[in-house]
């Protein structure tokens, strides 16, 4: 069976064996509670102290919030997912010559993870990653289709960041820091990544993304109308209602290390959908390899410093465990854990 999902002839009658997973990992039949109460922040509010108060409060409570009137036009997220919908139904032979498991490639869609060929059970999904910033450097090696491909992509790209960075500088306001704190190679690389699940058939078997936490500084999600967003809280997991007009933002692991263990970064994993496909799109802000990430503060350090090379190293040793990862460089100034969300 070919590895690209969004190849295979559809509806797909029965889960094929390499896509169930154990018993004991699957998700099962059960419902799960909804996450009702994640932070909904207005960018337009009057008081831009109210704005950073709530982006504070809601990266140290919950790891995770959603931003309204974020200035992007609902006309370019609605091109934009249109965009990457065509390009996941569009020719199967073109996206097998952008197939690559090559984590150094600029552009590349793979299906499961990057360990499709050694893992023992596959993910419900192909994804689509390429690098953003600067745009000038890269857009030249992005899908050609459809063919408005480059030019709607191009500019959300642009807007992405902008607001980003509009968020990242509330935050360094926040925690009593200069505005532009991490700009320049703390916020170096920027990648779009494209999850799209085709519909399951039996989504109580399957998994559309494994359980992990976002390594990067930080992501702003787009969502569709489909659920399948999960994150675990208080021990649990908790479905993430849809919102498509609202970006859903979520602090990586450097903006954790960088406040001094303040912030949160939630574990989250994603579901597959029986009657509909689910596309998503997700955009990162990298710190490069060689920038030292270090608490900002001047309190006992709950982190001693390292590079993002070092730490994504440790981190995909460590099978991207979030708490194993960070462990290798706390200091014993204080303990801390993921499982708070």
């Amino acid at each position: 069976m070919e590895a690209l999902m969004s190849n295979w002839l559809n509806p797909v009658e029965t889960v094929p064996e390499k896509y169930i997973f154990p018993a004991d990992k699957r998700p099962g039949s059960h419902a799960f509670p909804v996450m009702h109460d994640i932070p909904l922040i207005d960018l337009q509010n009057p008081n831009p102290q109210h704005i950073t108060q709530q982006i504070i409060d809601a990266s140290q409570r919950f790891g995770i919030f959603q931003v309204i009137n974020h200035g992007i036009p609902a006309s370019l997220m609605e091109e934009t997912m249109a965009v990457m919908k065509g390009f996941f139904a569009g020719p199967a032979e073109y996206k097998a010559s952008l197939y690559s498991t090559d984590i150094a490639k600029i552009c590349r869609i793979y299906s499961s993870t990057l360990n499709y060929d050694s893992e023992d059970v596959h993910y419900w999904r192909d994804n689509l990653t390429h690098h953003c910033h600067p745009l000038q450097d890269h857009i030249h090696l992005w899908p050609q289709h459809p063919p408005t491909y480059r030019q709607v992509v191009g500019a959300y790209a642009v807007e992405t960041r902008k607001l980003m960075v509009r968020i990242l500088e509330a935050m360094c306001e926040g925690l009593g820091l200069k505005p532009d704190y991490l700009e320049g190679e703390m916020t170096k690389t920027q990648l779009i990544s494209v999850n799209h699940h085709i519909p399951c058939p039996d989504p109580t078997l399957t998994l559309g993304m494994p359980q992990h936490t976002d390594p990067n500084l930080i992501t702003v999600l787009q969502q569709c109308s489909v659920p399948g967003l999960q994150v675990l809280r208080h021990r649990q997991w908790m479905d993430v209602p849809p919102n498509p007009a609202a970006f859903l933002v979520v602090p990586g692991l450097q903006l954790k290390v960088m406040s001094n263990g303040k912030f949160w970064s939630p574990i989250h994993r994603v579901m597959t959908h029986r009657g509909e496909a689910r596309t998503t799109i997700g955009t990162f802000l990298i710190p490069s390899n060689e920038i030292v990430i270090e608490p900002a503060d001047d309190r006992p350090a709950v982190y001693r410093g390292f590079t993002y090379g070092e730490f994504f190293s440790c981190f995909t040793r460590s099978n991207c465990d979030a708490d194993t990862a960070l462990a290798f460089f706390q200091t014993n100034s204080e303990s801390t854990s993921l499982s708070h969300v």
